[in-house]
């Protein structure tokens, strides 16, 4: 009843090609039995003998739907509160304050913050945390706007929830978790409504040729992102983050990732952080 379904050479070849090409994820040649293990019900769902016939229904699925259960199975979506925190420092105490000088924020009072692969939602909660922590009484003379985007159905709807266990706040200052945190009846942490009402979330392709937004933004996190792609879409990924920021903004990656010797775009400023040129 719980046999494994078996994936070829060539079927894995082939699904592990349309997850470049839609998503830009490179599985390589060692992911083989990752994507054996977390498709293996799907197909079987579904009826399919065989990955053939799944990828087949992929391919032609005009709904959508199979592409997108596809890369909410093969993604990897694990993550906590105040993960890599240095970077959540340094928003804090310099990029906020610096942001707050330029003269186009001082002139609509807004500032726009793209989390570029949130998954469930804790970066982009942490961020809307620091910035009312920031602006204390003084918040409602500024405009955060929080826009959080993920490829990943499942993540966003785990995001949105705003439920997370014990062990996932953990890492956060306590004084944080008494403070935005309340208790449901199950025990979980589920975060507070002034948190929720900064961040927008929206699913989103990083792969799409161009980017839809009308303004651009003073900071963006993608971080454990560019992981999971090869040199040239990290590159083209930098590039739209360049087209989509302000001169001076900042772009926080994750401490794995690095924008490589060839970055013609931004300045590095210490591991991980970069400020864009011009």
């Amino acid at each position: 009843m719980n046999e494994l379904i078996s994936i070829s050479a060539q079927e894995y070849k082939l699904i592990s090609q349309l997850v470049y090409d839609q998503f830009g994820i490179n599985l390589g040649d060692k992911k083989k039995a990752l994507v054996l293990g977390r498709l293996n019900k799907v197909v079987k769902q579904h009826g399919f003998q065989n990955f053939n016939q799944y990828y087949e229904y992929v391919l032609n699925d005009a709904s959508g739907a199979g592409l997108s259960t596809l890369i909410d199975r093969v993604s990897t979506n694990h993550t906590f509160f105040n993960r890599e925190n240095e970077h959540f420092d340094y928003y804090m105490t310099k990029v906020l304050p610096e942001m707050l000088t330029k003269p186009d924020v001082q002139k609509s009072k807004t500032i726009r913050i793209w989390s570029a692969g949130c998954s469930s939602g804790e970066e982009p909660y942490t961020l809307s945390m620091l910035a009312l922590e920031y602006f204390g009484m003084k918040l409602s003379d500024w405009k955060v706007r929080i826009l959080a985007t993920d490829i990943s159905v499942r993540a966003l709807n785990k995001a949105q929830s705003g439920e997370y266990s014990e062990e996932n706040i953990a890492k956060l200052p306590k004084m944080l978790q008494n403070k935005y945190f309340s208790k449901d009846r199950e025990g979980n942490r589920v975060v507070s409504d002034k948190i929720r009402e900064m961040v927008l979330f929206r699913r989103m392709n990083l792969m799409r040729e161009k980017f839809p937004f009308r303004n651009k933004f003073h900071i963006i996190f993608c971080r454990n992102v560019m992981i999971y792609f090869d040199g040239s879409t990290r590159e083209r990924l930098a590039e739209q983050f360049y087209n989509n920021m302000v001169p001076g903004g900042y772009l926080f990656i994750g401490h794995s990732e690095s924008l490589g010797r060839s970055n013609q775009h931004f300045h590095y400023v210490k591991p991980a952080i970069y400020v864009r040129k011009g």
